[in-house]
């Protein structure tokens, strides 16, 4: 199996960037993702040449570096536009704190709504669903939150609700931006 065809995880992207001499977090860049290819269905060599731009790279570093971060794409791509709703935003996990994770949330918010500010004309957003205008309303304040909170129980749980609804507001754009896609109710129609 390539790279391309494995699961990315937060890690394995940031690794990529630190062999790229960026400390930055894959958080912001991932936002930028997901509303990219809600917003303007970003191509692979378009992305990679943003990622590169953001690395402070003419290229990737190798041929196992491209395919990584092209499997990021993909991945991001296919979970958005899969009928099981599985997306989920590239964030650190639970081996980072939660002042961490609660950053990278942020970052990630931040990196989303730079796109949707970008792209997303009063015309278009005149013809999403009110859902979508408060979901895409809330994350506005989501990019202002605290993010030097002590790991709690009760923190633990604000953070995975708040990234609940920045996912959901994320496959919210997508699908009310591709119609048909991801396709989630079937009917069984007869065929004649």
């Amino acid at each position: 199996m390539s790279l391309i065809d494995e699961r990315q995880d937060f890690s394995d992207i940031a690794d990529v960037f630190l062999l790229h001499g960026s400390m930055q977090s894959p958080a912001f860049l991932d936002g930028r993702l997901c509303g990219l290819l809600a917003l303007r269905d970003v191509t692979a060599e378009a992305w990679l040449e943003e990622v590169c731009i953001s690395l402070g790279v003419e290229q990737p570093r190798d041929p196992a570096s491209a395919e990584r971060l092209l499997g990021w794409r993909r991945q991001t791509l296919e979970a958005l536009s899969a009928s099981d709703l599985n997306y989920a935003p590239l964030l650190p996990d639970e081996l980072f704190s939660l002042a961490e994770q609660a950053q990278g949330l942020k970052e990630w918010t931040l990196g989303f709504m730079e796109v949707v500010d970008e792209v997303a004309d009063d015309t278009l957003r005149e013809r999403w669903s009110q859902t979508l205008k408060e979901a895409i309303d809330d994350l506005e304040g989501l990019g202002q939150m605290e993010t030097d909170i002590d790991d709690s129980t009760e923190n633990e749980n604000d953070l995975f609700a708040l990234t609940e609804h920045a996912r959901m507001a994320a496959m919210l754009l997508y699908t009310e931006q591709h119609p048909g896609k991801p396709q989630v109710e079937q009917t069984d129609a007869p065929v004649h």
